[in-house]
């Protein structure tokens, strides 16, 4: 009960991630408000929690009004605001040849302003309340390049130097500031095109799952509930005084070198010891 008294808004809430996040927290004792774009989904989330520990409030975290609305309807349920999980986002395919303009908008504006407006309408109330935590979460692909991923790269290593750059501006009020930075993770997201990547190659997804996993140490994909725990760390008193981390939940694979291990499996292809 790390959380216990603790009123925390999390957006992306209803599936996920972000889902696990909310789920976390309601076991440490915390009251949620989940935001999202689906409100079915939403509602079936604050459905299952015990009565009076959850609720719903649908938008578009982009849009200034909608970010308003989600700043008031968790200060209406719970009277204040603890902590915030920037959570929501999305991931567009292109490089900079070939994404379309507007595509490159939208990921900047999900992604990467989408957690500007909401630190903006939350950290006058934290400064209010003499402190509060704010997580933000980025990506592996924040600090390392993915391939065709240029507007959700961008905006992940973006969302990193604005996590930071508040850390340092709201740290003399007691505002903490972090970011997680999770590797691949098993979510219902990642159904999909560990699927489409199983038919290509005539493989089943456990096997896709084990290739795509062989040169991260741990040699595995995260479990959601993995990355709700970095959450729940930094949320918590536990973590009072950790401001402008970044915290890496990837298995290890931002320490890995790529080169050094392709000629590893070369050598080791050719026969060598």
């Amino acid at each position: 009960m790390r959380l216990k008294g603790k009123v925390a808004l999390i957006t992306g809430g209803g599936t996920g991630i972000g889902a696990a996040i909310a789920e976390r927290f309601v076991a440490e004792g915390a009251k949620v408000c989940i935001t999202g774009r689906r409100q079915e989904l939403l509602d079936e989330a604050v459905a299952a929690y015990p009565p009076g520990t959850a609720v719903a409030c649908p938008g578009d975290v982009s849009r200034d009004e909608d970010t308003a609305r989600m700043v008031a309807a968790t200060l209406s349920f719970g009277g204040k605001i603890d902590v915030l999980v920037n959570n929501a986002g999305i991931s567009t395919q292109g490089g900079v040849v070939d994404l379309d303009s507007a595509e490159w908008r939208k990921g900047l504006e999900v992604n990467l302003t989408g957690p500007f407006l909401l630190m903006k309408g939350v950290i006058p109330h934290m400064i209010e309340d003499r402190g509060g935590s704010i997580i933000n979460i980025s990506s592996l692909g924040g600090v390392r390049c993915l391939p065709n991923r240029v507007a959700y790269a961008a905006a992940k290593a973006g969302l990193i130097m604005l996590t930071q750059q508040a850390a340092l501006d709201y740290g003399k009020h007691g505002v903490r500031c972090n970011v997680v930075c999770p590797g691949a993770v098993l979510t219902d997201m990642m159904g999909a095109p560990l699927s489409a990547i199983a038919g290509f190659l005539k493989m089943d997804k456990e096997a896709v799952v084990k290739l795509g996993s062989s040169d991260v140490p741990l040699r595995r994909m995260a479990q959601p509930s993995e990355v709700a725990g970095a959450c729940a760390y930094l949320a918590s008193d536990d973590s009072s005084f950790t401001t402008g981390a970044v915290i890496m939940v990837d298995g290890g694979a931002a320490i890995v070198d790529p080169g050094i291990l392709a000629l590893e499996r070369a050598m080791k292809d050719a026969g060598a010891p």
